[in-house]
């Protein structure tokens, strides 16, 4: 009796592209998550101040100068640099939830050459990708120290098909849980280190069974906060703050791509982590603000290892009753 193939189409495709990954990555292929490295840095566990609307363009620049196999060993060379622009919102109410602050943020973006994988000819066009909704973010503020807990999404509004060569998105709802802190060495709070975690879970991709294992990120920084005073010295007119910055990544558990009904092939987790610097100024006459951040990537396995740029412009609305 000959066993019953519902999607004949499916099938193959999905045998296909695991074929491709084998023979491309020696059983080392991985699956991209949707959280960004990058974005977050200095004061990572540290929430806007209350009754803010904070408004943002960020510019991400990924580039790509090697793939590493499981050993850490470099395997491709590949040309390969995804950008990611849009405009995004933060708002940090007064409004308390155990004792915290309520907040949330949105993000809509655009992407191009969205890296999907281990892929080395990774390459698609400028257009619209996943969005990013937090529609819970709590922060509380102590004398010494800041927490911040939070619950973000990522909707697969971005272009996606299985084997597609111009993909702008991931094709898979990501819910992701995050919690952290801020230390302050000084009672100025000028002396600061942070770490915030954040732990992705990710849905099949669609039409089919793939599913990219969870994902665990680390992101934060050790920083001096600078206050820049008026000719009269009398007032600050702006703050800069400046540090390294550190962000470290690992898959929890296997990608799994299924080839027909009985194989699934579940190639070995990835990892990587990154150190650089940042700085950021906001002047306070205009409220608007300013920042830089560099991480370079080392100990990569089963992955891409290059540098990570992300540029930011913000204005913040303040709505504080005077």
């Amino acid at each position: 009796m000959k066993a019953k193939i519902s999607n004949p189409k499916k099938l193959a495709q999905s045998v296909l592209t695991a074929t491709l990954l084998l023979i491309a990555f020696c059983g080392n292929a991985q699956l991209k998550g949707g959280h960004i490295l990058g974005s977050m840095g200095l004061q990572s566990g540290t929430q806007s101040p209350e009754n803010t609307l904070s408004v943002y363009i960020p510019g991400y620049i990924y580039s790509a100068s090697s793939l590493r196999d499981s050993n850490g060993d470099k395997v491709g060379n590949p040309d390969l640099t995804m950008f990611i622009t849009g405009i995004g919102a933060n708002y940090v109410s007064d409004f308390k939830i155990l004792g915290a602050n309520y907040g949330a943020t949105i993000l809509i973006a655009g992407a191009s050459n969205t890296i999907q994988g281990s892929y080395i000819d990774s390459k698609s066009d400028f257009a619209f990708t996943d969005m990013y909704i937090q529609p819970i973010q709590l922060g509380w503020h102590n004398k010494r120290a800041d927490f911040v807990f939070g619950y973000q999404l990522y909707l697969p509004t971005g272009k996606y098909e299985l084997g597609g060569s111009n993909n702008s998105g991931l094709g898979m709802f990501m819910n992701e849980f995050s919690a952290g802190t801020t230390l302050f060495f000084n009672d100025k709070k000028t002396f600061h280190f942070s770490a915030l975690a954040s732990y992705e879970i990710n849905g099949k991709k669609k039409d089919t069974d793939i599913k990219t294992g969870d994902i665990l990120s680390i992101e934060g920084g050790l920083g001096k906060t600078f206050y820049c005073m008026n000719a009269e010295k009398t007032a600050p007119k702006g703050i800069l703050n400046a540090g390294l910055i550190y962000y470290l990544q690992y898959k929890v558990s296997e990608d799994k791509i299924p080839v027909g009904s009985i194989l699934v092939i579940e190639p070995d987790k990835d990892k990587v982590a990154g150190l650089g610097a940042e700085i950021n100024y906001l002047h306070i006459g205009c409220m608007t603000s300013a920042g830089f951040r560099w991480v370079g990537e080392v100990n990569a396995e089963n992955r891409f290892q290059g540098n990570t740029f992300f540029i930011t412009l913000a204005h913040v609305f303040s709505f504080k009753k005077k």
